[in-house]
């Protein structure tokens, strides 16, 4: 048997160069899909939805301190409101913040204050982890009604 390097042969990151941001505040998110079925490549849209972003959006990395929001209800994409974004910093979002579930949970490589250390759903993480990120709207009510849940079932 004979094993080969997965690495790619052309420079990391490919894409660095090639997206350039003007304006994200408010930026729609364009050429995106609706799909029944989750893969590691879509992204939660609302409770049993998922988009495909079918653009550049999709090279956009997980960080536990994201430079972007993406907010799925309104389709568009926004520098995050906890930090500013400078020219050459990296595109990332914080992927519980759509994601209830994570088809494929990885590791975090962010280095971030508080990384959470495994890329996983805002159901993994738990909602007092979750505090101070901005999340989606579907993402916020699922962890109420989560809460809500757990509350019951200790009365």
């Amino acid at each position: 048997m004979t094993v080969t390097s997965l690495s790619p042969p052309w420079e990391q990151p490919s894409h660095r160069n090639l997206i350039k941001v003007h304006g994200i505040d408010g930026c729609p998110i364009t050429n995106h899909f609706f799909v029944k079925d989750r893969t590691w490549a879509t992204g939660e849209a609302a409770n049993g939805m998922s988009i495909d972003l079918n653009s550049d959006l999709y090279y956009v990395n997980h960080s536990c301190a994201p430079s972007l929001e993406y907010d799925v209800k309104r389709m568009e994409g926004r520098v995050s409101r906890y930090r500013d974004l400078h020219e050459g910093d990296l595109l990332t979002f914080f992927y519980p913040s759509t994601e209830w579930h994570m088809a494929q949970p990885s590791e975090c490589n962010c280095h971030a204050p508080g990384c959470l250390g495994t890329i996983m759903g805002a159901s993994e993480v738990g909602k007092a982890r979750l505090d101070g990120y901005w999340l989606n709207k579907h993402i916020q009510e699922r962890l109420g009604t989560r809460a809500e849940t757990v509350e019951k079932e200790t009365l």
